[in-house]
């Protein structure tokens, strides 16, 4: 972790703009082509829904702007951000499941196996106090959605990024899936949202490391 040089940051108007507003987050709503991630998953009879995190985690670590936070008047810079996503236990009733993240999609795929199902037999709504090197997830898989809306805090300040993502359909051959991502604006652009998905496409397409 470090702190970021807001004296020298290129965005600091931007910054001390968003930051001051009443809602300063931002949503985006796209949907991304899983077809080679589903028949992979399939075919290395591995979770649809840890391969899903793992690539949505790991865009998120290769953009360096998903990885600040806002704390106080100061912004920092996390190493790695790891997924907390949602799971439905046997009364309908979800828990937070947090995965330490790892490139290698083996090493989380491990990781994420031992703490499912440490999550199913203990219900889980809470964080460590004052973590935020997180990335909070979703899925809603009944709902093919168009938009999404997180809850959040105003104060303290959140800047916690939120992800989610719906049902699949298909489009003209392939399997379509909504992505939302959920931002603070005094952090990140529309710049860096546009590249976020361009690289979570990326690995969606190549699936080498499923297997």
């Amino acid at each position: 972790m470090r702190y970021l040089d807001l004296e020298n940051w290129p965005r600091r108007q931007h910054f001390a703009i968003f930051n001051a507003f009443d809602y300063p987050h931002f949503n985006l709503t796209a949907n991304v082509d899983v077809t080679m991630l589903l028949a992979s998953a399939k075919q290395a009879q591995i979770s649809f829904t840890v391969a899903a995190v793992h690539s949505l985690a790991r865009a998120a670590n290769e953009i360096e702007e998903f990885r600040y936070r806002i704390r106080g008047s100061k912004v920092i810079v996390h190493e790695t951000v790891h997924p907390s996503f949602t799971m439905l236990n046997h009364d309908e009733l979800f828990s937070f499941c947090t995965v330490e993240y790892a490139p290698e999609f083996g090493e989380f795929q491990a990781r994420a196996i031992e703490r499912i199902a440490a999550v199913k037999q203990n219900l889980i709504l809470e964080d460590e106090p004052g973590q935020d090197d997180l990335l909070f997830m979703t899925g809603i898989p009944w709902v093919s959605f168009t938009s999404m809306m997180h809850p959040i805090h105003m104060s303290p300040v959140d800047s916690v990024p939120r992800i989610a993502w719906g049902k699949f359909f298909e489009e003209r051959g392939r399997k379509k899936m909504p992505v939302s991502v959920q931002v603070h604006h005094a952090l990140m652009d529309g710049l860096h949202m546009g590249r976020y998905f361009m690289r979570l496409q990326e690995l969606l397409d190549d699936t080498a490391d499923l297997f």
